[in-house]
């Protein structure tokens, strides 16, 4: 009764906090701004006039950089100067930065992987409605990464589109030169264009970033404080057609565990990404057969023994652009549930303070899954997602999200209703409701609700956040990633950190998460108390302990757990970068052998990484994980001795990079994991997969590419002589049981 009211109360407090939330966010007004007009020049910037003299068109002249980190606005350390300039075609921004030659990390890297270099930075706010922004980013010699910025989900690393860049050292620094298109971008049609902009530079040897404007961590959001960019006139991406078609040609031989035999197979595919932008701000994607090939792979993450499915980010070209449109705190829209398709539309952008997205796809993978005697075999799923935000006030919004997901006879529907409210600079309040109905296939019919509450204090030393979540066991989302249902979750989280001024120790502090889960029942199901200790030095060096304490309640058996972990990660060396973390403590057996019941057990766990740079152009990482589950005194089934091992897995890595031009480059990658457990403590395989895998690529932009791969993967499985065959286990990994060689070609047309 007492929980009962108490979730009552929490939901009563939601609506409350909902209603007083939107008055205050009325209220909240920015300040204004800084600004800076930008003329438009004759003759388009070359990096050589920067670098010799040469005269130039007149252009708006950016010195004052003020440190984000260490400092709180104090002047960037060392000398930063940006020009900026435009025509009809391309925005242009150059960076002269001043340091000591020596000391720059600078390397000539695959686009995207700069965030172990010094690097300089352009955010642009194109509505200037400080909820969105494009970030271009380039090391010292040119090399690129981009994103787009989301206010409330962060920056979005997987956004790729055309640019240009170059960048040079120089005797007393460097020298970098960027083009961004106009057609690379998506902004309203107005014969005046009034846009928010920050420039940034990173000194990563002293774990400094500083911007123009002047950014504080004492105000929540970053887009809040740009400056106003003013002065563009009569620019337009015009007639912005794009078509990348693509084919890839496989060569394949892999073991078929259901015959058993091995299978050669050789495929062809061929399809075709297209993008339409009508009126300036809208865009249009259709994907015929769409390129969902995925030529990099997952980072090594440790899947053994894990109550709950594994999260990996979506890697595929055709989910990456605008994927921040269809996000909301409940993760209802997981585009790797969509794994075959034969054919899709999207359509994302803005109408004044209006968002929108829909798409729709359909899915061969499950009817593929199932046996060609399935009645269901070759159906296809069909699914569609539709997302339309109301921006108002200060950086508040409210929105509707929709998906649906239909198979045979089964569907499933979810509807859901979010809102973020700022409410003064550093207080946001953010909340969602939803609600799913699902038909599953032998016609039983789910239907159940799901909430989300959070207020959160963001500032730069105390960090708060409150949330609670809440999802009935009929809550379904098909195209989601809820893990759990079945819970009510009250998590509090808080981190205060000092930073001294004019010292090695950028921050230290303690942070503190504590949370409780209860079913619809009222049953306590988890507890927690994971209390931290961390600091980050110049170099860069980062370091921190952490002990847990926690309660979890599985198939009717309450465990009481804890661990304690201590880490640490270096990069003083231009070279050299070095990673390290070793837990120990408890953790529950979910998957105990035949005629056990699931019982505590003593684990180890350690992760290690390495990243050698002898060359700018040559970079080995090594990367290890350790898990380790073991026996305790009183946990484990009747007469065990502690330290039995249950299992152990053993995760190796080793990763090799060579760059031969900006856009030439090979990968190679050999993987190790093996799962040694002891077969009558957890229902586990002793399984060991040796995997080889080559790379080459050439890179000329994100649409236009060429790859040539091949992979072998070993496993300890061998064909054992018998009527009818049969699959054995042998004690190494020998017998290549997948080898694939594929070549793949994609091209860019823009018009």
């Amino acid at each position: 009764m007492m929980r009962s009211a108490l979730h009552r109360w929490y939901r009563v407090a939601f609506l409350k906090t909902f209603l007083v939330a939107s008055c205050l966010a009325q209220q909240y007004a920015l300040a204004d701004s800084p600004k800076v007009r930008i003329p438009r020049i004759s003759r388009p910037p070359k990096i050589e006039d920067f670098l010799n003299g040469t005269r130039r068109d007149a252009e708006a002249v950016i010195t004052e950089f003020f440190q984000y980190e260490p400092g709180d606005g104090i002047p960037v350390s060392q000398p930063t100067t940006a020009y900026l300039s435009y025509d009809s075609q391309n925005l242009y921004v150059v960076f002269a930065c001043k340091d000591e030659p020596g000391k720059i990390r600078a390397r000539m890297a695959k686009r995207e992987d700069i965030d172990s270099d010094d690097r300089v930075s352009v955010t642009l706010d194109t509505f200037h409605d400080r909820r969105r922004a494009y970030s271009f980013a380039a090391n010292p010699l040119g090399i690129q990464a981009d994103g787009i910025f989301t206010v409330g989900q962060g920056l979005d690393n997987s956004f790729d589109t055309l640019w240009h860049s170059n960048g040079v050292l120089t005797v007393d620094g460097y020298v970098v030169w960027i083009a961004i298109p106009f057609k690379s971008l998506r902004f309203p049609r107005a014969p005046v264009q009034d846009w928010g902009i920050a420039l940034g530079r990173v000194i990563k040897r002293q774990n400094e970033s500083a911007h123009w404007p002047y950014i504080t961590q004492r105000i929540e959001s970053t887009l809040q404080q740009f400056a106003t960019l003013e002065g563009m006139e009569r620019i337009s991406p015009g007639h912005n057609l794009q078509f990348i078609p693509y084919g890839i040609l496989t060569r394949s031989r892999y073991l078929d565990s259901q015959v058993p035999a091995f299978t050669n197979t050789t495929d062809g595919r061929a399809g075709l990404d297209a993008k339409i932008v009508m009126r300036d701000a809208i865009t249009l994607d259709i994907a015929l057969n769409p390129d969902f090939s995925q030529v990099e792979s997952d980072e090594p993450q440790v899947t053994v023994n894990q109550r709950f499915e594994v999260f990996f980010p979506e890697k595929r070209p055709f989910f990456i652009e605008n994927a921040g449109f269809f996000q909301t705190p409940i993760n209802l829209f997981f585009s790797r549930r969509i794994a075959d398709p034969q054919y899709g539309l999207r359509l994302t952008g803005k109408a004044g303070p209006w968002a929108i997205g829909a798409l729709g796809m359909d899915d061969r993978a499950p009817g593929e899954r199932v046996s060609s005697s399935d009645p269901l075999h070759d159906e296809r799923a069909g699914m569609g997602v539709a997302r339309i935000q109301r921006e108002f006030s200060n950086q508040s919004t409210v929105g509707l999200l929709v998906t649906s997901r239909d198979f045979a006879s089964s569907s499933n529907r979810v509807f859901s209703l979010d809102t973020r409210l700022k409410l003064n600079p550093n207080w946001v309040f953010s909340g969602q409701l939803a609600r799913s109905d699902t038909r599953q296939l032998d016609g039983t019919r789910l239907i159940g609700p799901s909430y989300w509450a959070e207020l959160s204090h963001t500032g730069r030393h105390f960090v708060y956040a409150s949330r609670y979540l809440d999802h009935s066991p009929n809550f379904r989302s098909e195209l989601g990633f809820i893990p759990r249902v079945d819970i009510r979750k009250m998590e509090h989280y808080g981190r205060y950190y000092w930073k001294p001024e004019h010292s090695r120790v950028l921050q230290v502090g303690p942070d503190v998460t504590v949370l409780v889960n209860w079913d619809r029942r009222g049953q306590v199901q988890d507890w927690m108390v994971d209390a931290s200790f961390g600091a980050d030095l110049k170099g860069p060096i980062g370091m921190g302990c952490r002990h847990v304490n926690a309660y979890e309640l599985f198939q009717s058996i309450g465990f009481r757990k804890h661990k304690t972990d201590c880490g640490i990660n270096a990069a003083w060396l231009k070279w050299l970068e070095l990673s390290g973390d070793y837990g120990w403590g408890s953790a529950v057996n979910y998957f105990p052998g035949s005629g056990l019941a699931p019982f505590l057990g003593g684990e180890r766990s350690a992760t290690f990484g390495l990243t050698w740079r002898p060359s700018p152009r040559l970079r080995l990482n090594e990367t290890y994980l350790y898990d380790r589950l073991g026996t305790r005194d009183g946990s484990g089934p009747g007469g065990m001795p502690p330290a039995v091992s249950i299992f152990n897995n053993h995760i190796l890595r080793s990763k090799l990079n060579y760059q031969f031009t900006r856009e030439l480059s090979v990968r190679m990658i050999v993987d190790y994991n093996a799962v040694l457990p002891n077969s009558s403590l957890i229902s586990l395989e002793p399984t060991k997969r040796l995997t080889a895998d080559f790379l080459a690529t050439y890179l000329i932009n994100p649409g236009t590419a060429f790859y040539v791969g091949y992979s072998d993967v070993r496993e300890n499985l061998a064909l054992v002589a018998a009527v009818p065959p049969r699959l054995g286990r042998t004690q190494s990994p020998g017998t290549s049981t997948g080898r694939q060689f594929f070549v793949k070609l994609s091209y860019l047309f823009r018009f």
